[in-house]
C-alpha cells in the first residue's frame, strides 16, 4: 500500500519543524531508504532502493560512527518487508535489536519528521539467530569437503607448496572414499600422507613432509581458535537461510560475530563460503522482480586483506555471476578503498555516509567515493563526504534501466525495528520460537575419513602381529629340533668334543678374546634382532599404508 510522505521544512535556527508542503507517495516496490535535501536545507524528495535491482548488488561506506549500522538496518527492514529474506553479520551485537519492536525515542521521531515521515511506525521482523560457536544462536557448521581447497587454504594462510598438498589430499580424499567432514578427519588423512609420502608423491606430485606439517601446525592453531565449532555436521542447508515467515516477511538471519571477528580470517573465509554455496546450489533466475535473497558483508576489507590473486579472482566471479541467482551482495566497510575496483564496479547501489580525509590515504579514499557517483551540480561530492553529520549519506540507486541515479544529500529514515541490542532473554525467546530449532543444536559424528583410517590402521596392525607371532611360533619350533641335535662347534654336539677346562678357569677372572665361532654366534643374533625390530616399526607406523 502507498504511504503519504510529505516535505517539512526547518524554518528557524532551533530546528522547529514549520508548515507542512509539497505530499509524495511513497512508491511500492520500492525500499524507501531517507529523504534528500536541497542546498537550503528543504527537503527534495523520498530516495529509493528498487526491489528489482535489489540483485545488482550495493556498497554502504563511511568511517565509524556514521550510521552504517542503521543504514544496514533500514535496507534489511526494508527486504524483509517485502518478503525477501535476508543474511547480515552482527558485528557489535547492535543489529540483534531488528527482531525486537522499536521504541519511541527522540532522535528517531526527530528524524521522521525532520523528513516528513508521516506513516512511521515500530514494527518486529522474523529473525533467526545464528552462531557458530552455538552461545548466541544456532549452530551454524559446514565440512571440510564443503569448504573446499581454496577456501581452506585461505583460512589456514597456506603457501603456494602447501595449498598444493592440500588439493592433493581432497584429491586422494575423493579417489579412496574418505568423507572429510572435521578437523580431525583432515588431520589423520595428512598423517596417512606423511607416513607414505614417498608412494603417494610418484602418483600425485611432490607431497613434502614439511608442507604436512605446517599444515598440521595450522590445523592446530584453528582449533585452538575455535574453528572445531565450524566444521562439522549437520550442515547448514542453503534453504534455512531463504525463508519466510507466516505474516510473508522475509527470515533475517543475524549471524553473531563478535567472537567470531577474534578471529578474522574464519569470519571472512566462512562468509565467502556462503556465498559460494549460494552460487553453485541457486538455479539461475534472470532478472527476478526483487531478489531471492540478500547478503550483507560488513567488515568487507577482511575478506580482501592480504589475499591472493586467485582468491580475489574468486570473490569477482562470484559478485558478477551470483545476480542471475536473484542474490544481492551488498559489502559495509569504512573505507571504499577496501574493494578492490573490479568488485567494486559491479556495486550499482550505493551509500556513502562520512570520510575523515586527515591523512593521504583517506584524502585518496574520498576522491574515489566522490568519483564513482553520477555528479550532481548542486554540490561537489568530495567535499560534502567530508562535511556530512551522523545518519546523513550521499545516495545514488539504479533507476530506469539500470542507470545510476543521480547522487543526492540524503537523511537516512528511521528504522522500526529496535536500534541497539536484544537482552538475553529476548534473545531466547527468539531462538525457542525459531523455525530452525532442533536442527543445529546437536553434533552429529558419523563414520568419516578419521573412523575410516583408523579401522585400516587398525586391521592392519592385526595382521601384522599374528603374522610375528607365526613366525615365532615357527622359529621356536626350529629351534628346540637344533636343539636335540646339531649344536655349533665348541659348544658341544655329536661329536663330543669338550671344552678345555683348565683354560677356562685360567681364563675366567680375565679378558678372553672372541672366537670366530662366538663372533659368528653375535652377527647371526644382531642380524635377528634387527629384523624383528624393522617388523614392529612396520607394524607401528608402517600400518596406515595398507
Amino acid at each position: 500500500m502507498n504511504a503519504a510522505y510529505c516535505d517539512l521544512r526547518i524554518s528557524n535556527a532551533s530546528g522547529g519543524i514549520g508548515r507542512r508542503e509539497n505530499c509524495f507517495m511513497l512508491e511500492e516496490g520500492k525500499i524507501f531508504i531517507g529523504a534528500s535535501r536541497n542546498p537550503d536545507d528543504s527537503i527534495n524528495k523520498p530516495e529509493y532502493l528498487d526491489l528489482k535491482f535489489g540483485n545488482r548488488h550495493g556498497l554502504v561506506t563511511g568511517a565509524t560512527g556514521t550510521g552504517k549500522t542503521v543504514t544496514l538496518q533500514v535496507l534489511a527492514e526494508g527486504f524483509s518487508k517485502a518478503g525477501v529474506p535476508v543474511f547480515a553479520a552482527d558485528i557489535k551485537g547492535d543489529l540483534s535489536g531488528i527482531a525486537a519492536k522499536g521504541e519511541a525515542k527522540d532522535f528517531l521521531t526527530k528524524r521522521a519528521e525532520q523528513i516528513g515521515f508521516a506513516d512511521y511506525e515500530f514494527d518486529q521482523f522474523p529473525v533467526i539467530f545464528w552462531d557458530l560457536f552455538g552461545e548466541q544462536g544456532h549452530r551454524v557448521r559446514t565440512t571440510i569437503a564443503e569448504m573446499g581447497p581454496l577456501l581452506l587454504a585461505r583460512l589456514m594462510d597456506a603457501s603456494e607448496p602447501q595449498e598444493g598438498v592440500i588439493n592433493i589430499a581432497f584429491k586422494i580424499a575423493d579417489q579412496a572414499g574418505l568423507p572429510l567432514l572435521d578437523l580431525k578427519d583432515f588431520s589423520s588423512l595428512l598423517n596417512y600422507m606423511g607416513e607414505n609420502a614417498s608412494e603417494l608423491s610418484s602418483q600425485f606430485g611432490l607431497i613434502s613432509k614439511a608442507s604436512i606439517g605446517s599444515i598440521q601446525r595450522a590445523l592446530l592453531v584453528l582449533e585452538q581458535q575455535g574453528a572445531e565449532h565450524f566444521f562439522g555436521e549437520p550442515a547448514l542447508k542453503i534453504t534455512d537461510i531463504m525463508r519466510t515467515s507466516n505474516n510473508g516477511y522475509g527470515q533475517i538471519s543475524v549471524l553473531a560475530a563478535d567472537k567470531l571477528m577474534m578471529n578474522p580470517r574464519l569470519y571472512a573465509t566462512f562468509l565467502l563460503w556462503l556465498l559460494s554455496e549460494l552460487f553453485e546450489e541457486l538455479p539461475e533466475v534472470g532478472d527476478p522482480d526483487k531478489p531471492k535473497l540478500v547478503f550483507f558483508f560488513d567488515e568487507a576489507h577482511l575478506l580482501f586483506n592480504d589475499a591472493p590473486r586467485v582468491l580475489t579472482e574468486r570473490v569477482e566471479q562470484v559478485v558478477r555471476l551470483i545476480r542471475s541467482k536473484g542474490v544481492g551482495v551488498y559489502f559495509v566497510t569504512q573505507n571504499p578503498l577496501d574493494v578492490p575496483e573490479t568488485v567494486l564496479a559491479q556495486l550499482g547501489n550505493r551509500v556513502q555516509h562520512a570520510l575523515r580525509a586527515y591523512s593521504p590515504r583517506e584524502q585518496k579514499a574520498v576522491r574515489t567515493a566522490a568519483d564513482t557517483f553520477r555528479p550532481n551540480p548542486a554540490f561537489d561530492c568530495a567535499t560534502v563526504i567530508t562535511n556530512l553529520g551522523t545518519g546523513e549519506a550521499l545516495v545514488s540507486t539504479l533507476e530506469t534501466k539500470g542507470a545510476p541515479s543521480i547522487v543526492e544529500r540524503t537523511l537516512i529514515r528511521p528504522p522500526s525495528g529496535r536500534v541497539g541490542p536484544v537482552t538475553e532473554a529476548e534473545r531466547r525467546q527468539v531462538m525457542d520460537r525459531s523455525p530452525v530449532l532442533g536442527i543445529y543444536d546437536e553434533d552429529v559424528d558419523r563414520d568419516s575419513a578419521f573412523e575410516m583410517l583408523a579401522a585400516r590402521a587398525k586391521k592392519a596392525a592385526e595382521a601384522e602381529a599374528a603374522k610375528r607371532a607365526q613366525e615365532e611360533a615357527e622359529a621356536q619350533q626350529t629351534g628346540a629340533g637344533r636343539t636335540s641335535g646339531w649344536t655349533l662347534p665348541g659348544f658341544g654336539g655329536s661329536d663330543g668334543e669338550q671344552p678345555n677346562r683348565g683354560q677356562s678357569r685360567g681364563r675366567s677372572s680375565g679378558y678372553q678374546r672372541e672366537t670366530v665361532v662366538e663372533a659368528a654366534m653375535k652377527s647371526v643374533a644382531r642380524t635377528v634382532a634387527t629384523q624383528v625390530g624393522r617388523a614392529l616399526v612396520r607394524g607401528i607406523l608402517g600400518s596406515l599404508k595398507r
